[in-house]
């Protein structure tokens, strides 16, 4: 006989119940972290913002998550949010906040734009510029990605062109920018992850100087091996993945 108090139970009680230890370990584990960043660098745990990077994770490990209090997470692919969101939500019982973080193709552009709330990976003024054409006349939040490396083969703005070129994206119809975004270069030591993550919160003052009307509230810098550094150094947003779901899950 099934148990009525089972039943009767909210969705995100039933979730949280079924959801495993390690998980709700991990999740405490990471606010604890940022919580003590914070306080590092002078903030508050609620000034920096938790996205939960579930990309490759299945709808049903999202939702458990979210039952422990996660309200915001991020996507890489389009196709994968499109197959993945509204099944969170029908499991979930209630809707989340998404935030695309991967590249975006500009073919994407239109379902992207009715998936997510926020685009933090808009690396050219090509894609800023299709994001507007096609935003209908809504207002598109995005952040603008920042590359601090060497690989021209890698998206990004690059800091320099950013100053001159900045002034093009902050001009298009239907775009709202709300900051910048980057990801430390692959093998950066942590004195060097801490130098690009001090970089672009310079980058981000630099433009606020220059262009004081726009609204560059947000710096998305950090993820699970160097989001505390990245939070001393001014992180209002941090997307962590593997400290949350462990090992990304295979397809």
């Amino acid at each position: 006989m099934t148990d009525a108090r089972i039943t009767d139970a909210p969705v995100t009680d039933l979730l949280e119940a079924t959801s495993p230890s390690w998980l709700a370990d991990n999740v405490a584990r990471v606010r604890a972290t940022i919580a003590d960043a914070a306080a590092r660098s002078g903030r508050r745990a609620e000034d920096v913002q938790l996205v939960a990077v579930s990309k490759t994770q299945p709808a049903e490990r999202v939702a458990q998550v979210a039952a422990l209090g996660v309200e915001r997470f991020g996507e890489n692919r389009v196709q994968e949010g499109q197959a993945k969101i509204p099944r969170v939500r029908e499991l979930a019982g209630r809707g989340l906040s998404w935030d695309m973080i991967g590249s975006l193709q500009r073919n994407k552009v239109r379902p992207c734009l009715g998936l997510f709330g926020l685009i933090q990976s808009v690396d050219s003024l090509a894609l800023a510029e299709a994001i507007s054409a096609r935003a209908e006349g809504r207002a598109a939040t995005i952040l603008l990605e920042v590359y601090f490396g060497d690989d021209p083969a890698r998206p990004g703005f690059r800091p320099a062109a950013l100053l001159d070129d900045a002034h093009h994206v902050l001009g298009l119809q239907s775009i709202d920018v709300r900051g910048l975004m980057t990801v430390a270069p692959f093998g950066s030591t942590a004195d060097e992850a801490r130098g690009v993550f001090r970089r672009l919160r310079e980058l981000r003052d630099a433009l606020r100087a220059r262009y004081p009307s726009a609204r560059l509230d947000e710096l998305s810098m950090g993820m699970t091996d160097d989001y505390p550094l990245a939070i001393e150094e001014g992180a209002t947003i941090v997307r962590v993945g593997r400290a949350i779901f462990g090992e990304r899950a295979t397809r």
